[in-house]
């Protein structure tokens, strides 16, 4: 990959077009494995390098004028030259702001996409050896924010869908009525006998004014939809689905559809292995997202196509604060924070 060459003092340079094809014609450019990441990515110019590749992949693009040409300045920004607005590779992307090189989260996001089950806050902090578990914590989640594509095609074919409470034990009612915990859509893809895609959403309730917006937000319309017999999803056939009722038993239990079941058991799995239950209700939805980029990438042979991947959602996703992040969280410690 070409990159960011150096400057002329004042007058600054103008910004070289691309010249690396592999990334975007089917021979997507990653690492391999870790020594290849460690050896392509070891100093700030080469990280900045390949995120000006992903983010700008025809050549720069002004973010405000979307002027195709710009000079990179002696200050280090990138300066466009119709309407003088200057920016920076990862301006407007998660990295914005951040005060940590990226070196180290090149590293963390090879840390995440590596391991099967992915990695907990505490897990990062410890092998990178971040100062502080705040740190962690926020970047994790603003990768979370990265691992949802926007416009990502909805699924198709036969599609079970089936809704599950996530949290601890409380008292209150039990099925649809439980208390205190969170529901969850479930809609996953039938490919023979396996499970295909999946798609996860919290819900306020089970009522059709929750369920059917859901449905529709997960499944292209023409599909074939397989629940139970429960009342929330009788609009379905209006709104464009071939809805089959599989299960006379409209009870939240045990006795789920196959692959949602399936599904569901594997996902708290994840969440009380891989991060302890830790998780508020406020960032399940996040969570959620992880899981699901985790589980529909679950065939992938290489682990540096998920670290691509991710690093391409990453430039294409718009910044967080902490203090955002962390807004009505009640184990939030407010503040700037170095990250």
């Amino acid at each position: 990959m070409h990159g960011l060459m150096s400057g002329d003092g004042k007058r600054g340079y103008k910004l070289p077009r691309p010249s690396s094809t592999l990334l975007f014609q089917g021979m997507e450019d990653y690492p391999k494995n870790l020594l290849e990441l460690e050896r392509r990515f070891s100093t700030e110019e080469a990280c900045r390098q390949y995120l000006y590749e992903l983010r700008w992949p025809d050549g720069f693009r002004c973010p405000r004028c979307s002027n195709g040409k710009g000079w990179h300045s002696s200050d280090g920004l990138i300066r466009c030259t119709a309407c003088d607005y200057k920016t920076s590779v990862i301006a407007g992307t998660i990295f914005e702001g951040t005060r940590k090189p990226l070196v180290l989260w090149f590293r963390a996001i090879w840390l995440v996409t590596s391991q099967k089950n992915g990695a907990s806050a505490r897990g990062v902090q410890r092998v990178l050896g971040l100062g502080s578990y705040e740190t962690a914590w926020a970047w994790l989640h603003k990768l979370r924010r990265a691992m949802v594509r926007p416009g990502r095609d909805r699924l198709s074919g036969t599609i079970e869908v089936d809704e599950t409470y996530i949290g601890g034990q409380k008292p209150g009612k039990r099925g649809r009525g439980a208390e205190g915990k969170a529901l969850v859509v479930i809609a996953a893809q039938q490919d023979g006998k396996r499970i295909g895609r999946i798609r996860l959403q919290r819900v306020t309730d089970a009522s059709a004014r929750s369920l059917s917006p859901a449905v529709e937000q997960a499944v292209e319309p023409g599909s074939i939809v397989k629940t139970d017999d429960w009342n929330g999803y009788n609009g379905l056939n209006r709104l464009g689905y071939l809805h089959e009722i599989v299960r006379k038993d409209g009870s939240v239990g045990d006795n789920l559809l196959p692959l949602c079941n399936r599904v569901a058991a594997l996902v708290k799995r994840w969440l009380v292995g891989t991060h302890q239950g830790a998780v508020s209700h406020e960032h399940l939805d996040y969570y959620l997202d992880e899981y699901t980029f985790r589980f529909n990438r679950r065939t992938s042979r290489s682990r540096g196509k998920l670290f691509y991947r991710l690093l391409q959602q990453a430039v294409a996703t718009e910044p967080r604060t902490y203090d955002a992040l962390v807004q009505g969280v009640w184990a939030a410690r407010p503040g700037n924070r170095n990250m």
